[in-house]
Parts: C-alpha cells; sequence; structure tokens
C-alpha cells in the first residue's frame, strides 16, 4: 500500500519540527506535484500560525490557509469538555481526507508542546496520528538530555505510537553535540527503526536582524534588504569609553550605544574597516534617537557601508533585555538559515531510504520546484568542484555561501584571501569552507601558462602572450578546469559572454563530433520543464550547426531527466513550405536522423503543432513528437532569444540558463543583470555536467 500522507510529531519544544517538516517537504516537492500541509489543530484561527505560512509560502503549495489546518485550542477544548472527543476526531478525518483524495500527498505537523493544556494532552497527538493512518515522524530534543536519556525517549515514545497501532516511519533525535551524537549512535546500532541524529548547529538557534526588527518593532536607520538575515552572535552595550570598549568588541555583535555616543560610533565605523577588529552586526540606538546629521552625512558617504543601524523606543537596559527574550524565528527570506539546516538535514538522512518508503505515486509533472530540488540532490550526491572567478560581486559571494551550506558543491573564489574575506565577512557571510586561490601569485601559474602557450603556439601565440592571458581570471580558472584542478566554472555576472566562452574554445575545446559550442535554456512552466536551444550563442546556423545544436540539446535534456523529443522549429510544418530557411531546417533534420535514428525528432515544425496536441493532429496526426516536444531548437537566434523572453514575461515561466553545451568540460555563462537564485541553480547544473562528463 502506497504511503500517502505523515504526521510529524515532537513532544518537546524547540526540538525542530518546522526544521524537519521543511527537510521532508523538499523531498516530496522534488517527486510530486500538488503536496498539502495540514496543521489538525493551530493555537488561535485569529492569528496566522507560522509553520503554515512558512510552508504556504516557501513551496508555493496549492491551497488556501484555512484548507490547511483543522481546528484551534479553543474549539479543541470545548468539544473535550464536552466529551465529543471522537466527534472531534470525525471532523478532522474529514477535513485531513479531503485533502488526502485532492492531493497526491499530505503532511502532517502535530500539535505543538506550547498548545497542551490542562485538557488538551500529548495523547490527542497519537489519537490524530492514528486515525489519520499516517506513517508518523518522531522528533525527539536531545539539547537537555543525556545520550541515555535520549536513547529511552526514543524507546518510549516509539512505544507509545506502535501500541496505539501507528506506523514508525522514522526517528529524528535533534541538537545533538559531538559526544552525545557518538554515544547514540553506539546505543542506535541495532535498533530496528530508521533514526536519524542531527548535530546542534548553533547558529540555526541565533537571532537575526530581522528577529530584533519584529520582536522589538525596531525602526531601520541604515538597512539594506538582505541585512535582516545577518546572524546576532552577542550583544554588548556601549558603556565604556572607545579605547577600553573596543576591546569587548567580538564577531557579529549588536552593539547597543546611545546615538549621542558620537566617539563609539565613529571607533565601531573604524572597527569595520580595520584588519585589527571584528565585524559586528549591527547597531541600535535606544530612545528612539538618532545620530548626528554630520555622522549620518559620513555614514551616507562610505562606500559599501553594509552594517545595519536600528532604533528602538526602550532605554538601554529594556532593550537589552529584550532583545535576551527574542525567540529565533525561521522565516521565508531566512535564505541562509535555511541553506545552512537543509544542508544539515540532506547530509543526516538518507534520501534514498526515505524516498523508496515513500513510493509515491507516479506523476508526469514537472514543476519549476520539483525541477530545482531534483537539481541540488542530484549534485549533493556526486559533489564537485566548482570555481567562480568572479569573487569581488556580492551576488556571486552570497549564491556560493548557500551552495556551500546546502552542500551541493565545493566552491573555489578566484582573488585575493584577504580581499575576498573582508568582502564576506562584512557583508556577515560565511564562507569559511570557501577554497580561496589568488591566481595572481598562485603556484600553478608557470604550469598553466605554458600548458596554454603549447596548445596555442602552433596558431601564433607567444610565451609573452600566454602570461598575459594567464594573468586574466576567466583564463587561469578555465585552465584549472582543463587540468583537472577544478569540475567546472560558472562566470559571467560581471564579465562579457565573449569573456567566459573564449578561453573554453581555446582550452577546454569542443567534445568529439561536435564543432560548435551552443546553449540551451531550461524552461519551467507550471507542470513542465522545456529545453530551449540555442537562445543565446548562435546569430545564424547553417544546416550541419543546426543538426550538431539539437544533439547536443537532446543530450543535455537526457542528462536531467528530461525525455528528449525532439521539435526542429521553422515558419512551416511538414511539406507545407518551402524556401531557403525552410530547407535549412528539413536538411538538419535529416543530419539528425542519419546520426542519431533512436532519438525522436520532427522538423520542420511550427510551435504550435510542436506543443499543442490538438493542433498536432491536425497538422502531423502520425508524429511521436508533434503535441509532445519536449526539445525546441530555434533556427537562428533572432527567433530564439525572442521567444524564450516572450514566454518567460507572458506566462511567468523560470527560465534557467544559458547552459552551454558541446563542450569537453562544463563552463557556463551568466546574465549580469542574474539574481543570486540563478546563479544558485547555474553552479549546481554545472556540477551534474561535471558529473555527467566523468
Amino acid at each position: 500500500m502506497k504511503i500517502k500522507s505523515l504526521f510529524v510529531s515532537a513532544q518537546e519544544k524547540s526540538a525542530g519540527t518546522l526544521f524537519v517538516s521543511m527537510g521532508m517537504m523538499e523531498i516530496l516537492k522534488r517527486n510530486l506535484h500538488r503536496v498539502a500541509f495540514f496543521r489538525p489543530i493551530i493555537a488561535s484561527r485569529s492569528i496566522k500560525d507560522g509553520d503554515i505560512s512558512f510552508m504556504l509560502e516557501r513551496y508555493k503549495l496549492d491551497m488556501k490557509y484555512e484548507e490547511a489546518y483543522g481546528f484551534d485550542v479553543e474549539y479543541v477544548e470545548s468539544m473535550i469538555a464536552q466529551n465529543e472527543i471522537n466527534e472531534l476526531i470525525n471532523e478532522l478525518i474529514i477535513k485531513f481526507k479531503k485533502l488526502e483524495s485532492e492531493y497526491d500527498f499530505v503532511l502532517c505537523e502535530g500539535i505543538h508542546k506550547s498548545f497542551l493544556t490542562s485538557t488538551i494532552n500529548y495523547d490527542l497527538n497519537i489519537k490524530i496520528a492514528q486515525n489519520f493512518a499516517s506513517p508518523y515522524i518522531n522528533i525527539i530534543n536531545a539539547q537537555n538530555l543525556t545520550a541515555k536519556e535520549a536513547y529511552e525517549n526514543i524507546l518510549i515514545e516509539n512505544e507509545n505510537f506502535t501500541s496505539e497501532g501507528c506506523t514508525h516511519f522514522a526517528t529524528f533525535v535533534n541538537r545533538l553535540d559531538s559526544e552525545k551524537y557518538n554515544s547514540l549512535q553506539q546505543e542506535l546500532k541495532d535498533y530496528e527503526l530508521n533514526s536519524y541524529l542531527l548535530k546542534e548547529v548553533p547558529e540555526l538557534d541565533m537571532p537575526t536582524i530581522g528577529d530584533v526588527i519584529d520582536g522589538l518593532e525596531a525602526k531601520a536607520i541604515v538597512l539594506k534588504a538582505q541585512d535582516v538575515t545577518r546572524v546576532i552572535r552577542g550583544v554588548k552595550v556601549a558603556a565604556l569609553t572607545l579605547d577600553n570598549f573596543l576591546d569587548h568588541v567580538q564577531e557579529d555583535d549588536l552593539v547597543i550605544v546611545a546615538a549621542d555616543r558620537s566617539e563609539i560610533i565613529l571607533g565601531l565605523l573604524g572597527a569595520l574597516y580595520s584588519n585589527n577588529y571584528p565585524n559586528i552586526t549591527g547597531i541600535i540606538f535606544p530612545f528612539n534617537m538618532r545620530s548626528h546629521p554630520n555622522i549620518q552625512k559620513l555614514i551616507n558617504g562610505l562606500d559599501n557601508f553594509s552594517i545595519p543601524i536600528l532604533s528602538v523606543e526602550t532605554d538601554t537596559y529594556e532593550t537589552a533585555k529584550n532583545i535576551s527574550n527574542i525567540k529565533p524565528k525561521l522565516r521565508v527570506t531566512s535564505q541562509r538559515k535555511i541553506a545552512l539546516a537543509l544542508g544539515l538535514f540532506n547530509s543526516s538522512v538518507d534520501i534514498k531510504a526515505v524516498e523508496a518508503k515513500i513510493a509515491t505515486a507516479e506523476s508526469t509533472v514537472l514543476t519549476p520546484m520539483m525541477f530545482e530540488y531534483k537539481l541540488f540532490e542530484r549534485a549533493r550526491l556526486n559533489k564537485k568542484r566548482i570555481i567562480l572567478p568572479e569573487s569581488s560581486d556580492e551576488r556571486i559571494l552570497r549564491a556560493a555561501e548557500i551552495i556551500l551550506r546546502r552542500e551541493v558543491a565545493d566552491i573555489i573564489l578566484i582573488g585575493k584571501a584577504k580581499e575576498i574575506r573582508d568582502n564576506y565577512m562584512k557583508l556577515g557571510l560565511d564562507l569559511g569552507n570557501a577554497i580561496i586561490i589568488d591566481h595572481l601569485n598562485s603556484e600553478h601559474m608557470k604550469e598553466f601558462v605554458d600548458a596554454f602557450f603549447e596548445m596555442r603556439k602552433a596558431k601564433g601565440l607567444t610565451l609573452q602572450a600566454a602570461e598575459d592571458a594567464m594573468q586574466h581570471a576567466n583564463y587561469f580558472s578555465t585552465m584549472m578546469v582543463h587540468l583537472g584542478y577544478a569540475d567546472g566554472m560558472v562566470s559571467g555576472a560581471t564579465h562579457s559572454t565573449a569573456d567566459t566562452i573564449r578561453p573554453a574554445l581555446q582550452i577546454i575545446k569542443t567534445t568529439p563530433g561536435i564543432s560548435i559550442v551552443s546553449s540551451v535554456f531550461f524552461m519551467c512552466l507550471s507542470t513542465k520543464v522545456l529545453v530551449y536551444g540555442d537562445c543565446a550563442v548562435n546569430q545564424d546556423p547553417d544546416a550541419d550547426e543546426l543538426a550538431q545544436i539539437a544533439l547536443s540539446s537532446a543530450k543535455t535534456a537526457l542528462a536531467f531527466g528530461i525525455e528528449p523529443r525532439v521539435a526542429m522549429l521553422s515558419y512551416s510544418t511538414g511539406e507545407s513550405g518551402s524556401g531557403a530557411d525552410v530547407e535549412k531546417v528539413r536538411e538538419a533534420t535529416n543530419r539528425v536522423k542519419s546520426e542519431n535514428p533512436e532519438l525522436l525528432i520532427e522538423g520542420p515544425i511550427q510551435y504550435d503543432a510542436a506543443i499543442d496536441k490538438e493542433v498536432a493532429l491536425a497538422k502531423l496526426p502520425n508524429s511521436e513528437v508533434a503535441g509532445n516536444a519536449t526539445v525546441f531548437i530555434f533556427p537562428d537566434l533572432n527567433t530564439g532569444n525572442n521567444t524564450y523572453k516572450a514566454v518567460q514575461r507572458s506566462s511567468d515561466a523560470v527560465a534557467i540558463g544559458p547552459i552551454l553545451q558541446g563542450l569537453n568540460k562544463p563552463i557556463n555563462d551568466l546574465s549580469r543583470g542574474c539574481l543570486v537564485e540563478d546563479i544558485v541553480n547555474t553552479v549546481a547544473i554545472t556540477a551534474i555536467q561535471a558529473g555527467q562528463n566523468r
């Protein structure tokens, strides 16, 4: 019997229920289209439930908020007081079964410890899971337990559920220090039920600037959108003189200082730009004060100033006390914490075993979110070294942190180590696990110059020209890939497409049988992912080049789990048209058929006949591709580039690319207007391409 739901349960507070629910939802959403999230009981109907809001927004679940919960605490207490517990359960079953019938899967999150009252006890959680017939996931918070106590809790909790007829799915033991982790591993080595141990990651329990703004209703004086994710490791009150106070400042401190203490403010600004002092997370002014206009003018004139400054109504003492009482909250915008949490989850859990146990219903739907999560998981399982030569760009640094935290790939940054570290620390980022290489002073420089000279001297390259080329970060990085020091490269956030492709053509070269480098975009529509080529590189390919683009695009599609059914696009379908442009497409189609007879391909064919089954029946009724095409090959760059942008903008499609193809090793180009998420996706794709090449 296939599992269609799971019930996540935690008896203790701060056990990480949302964290585990998020990890499970990631697995579900990369395999299924329509997944529902359901909480049988919430605190209040008048206050939106944080976990529901988070899951609906982050995973873009196709359901209304009101469908995602059963009843609130007040209603449940009234039903229990009237001895109507069975009626309550029946009403919950009706709501749950409706979701189960309408969605591919339902992830349920049980009663929070904070909801328990004198009338609502934890046994109700078990009773709900039992009646939903949902296998349960039990979460144990081991922070204040010994390894032995945690082990006993696992046995007791699982006995409680299984004795009531519930089916065990997995047990998560969260917030373990290294010693308890090792001890508990030994205790559980012969335990038959699936158990996953998760180490304590202090940063996940630390407040952020966003938490302070929400918790204290702080007003922003200086604040960038990305500053809300900055972590606060400590709080300092600036009550000393500047020369004494600086001795006590530590990395990622939030400093409470009166706005009229100009010398302290100037000292903190100086520390930010000094190599001898740590980088603070932010400054907060009590009494709703603002700094002197001249101090503010000075701040406004500083280049790349990235420290948030806030103000609050309360005095210094109350402000410090209020900050200490803030409960860190995982928000949809907390990308850094989310990446860290998912990295921990994926490295601690046997994902394949979980997917096998779920044994989900088959689905031909592939949404943008499913495609993206599949990218991350495939890259993570075969981790590669991806080099990013544009380390001075803030977007690159932010994307690199997400990649490292989610363990999608190992990252190599090119540039001066001190400058890179200063930049990412000023941004409040953690890139300690990235490899940094100063190419201008690298021990490999001579090796790379000699290698480049040898491969290009027959074309007139001088040794001096080879040395000059290797001074360029893109040439150096491409040579790292060529000689196996890295597995792939992503560039283009600040460099032109030519700056990315030219070194690749000169050093990496094309794969055997392919003489042309081309590109594809993954066009993620609402329920499927299509491949468009070539929309970025080749202006007017001839028939032979067009055939090679089609073969490369089909290979790329297959590498990313998309069955290639290739449509060679033209302004006419089948034998209906004539002219040089149509003949070029017809000739290219025949060449592909000759080189790869097994490949499903149709051409020339119009876009509507390739995508729409009804049009296909009228124009090409016997075609296996018409109406079902997955790979669309455009006859020229003008048509391809305009079409992909038209589809992207008019249908809210997600366009991932351009992805370069035809090279011996993966080099990929970014748009100079790219977003952080574009870089993250491109790095994941490059890592997968590197794995395919191996």
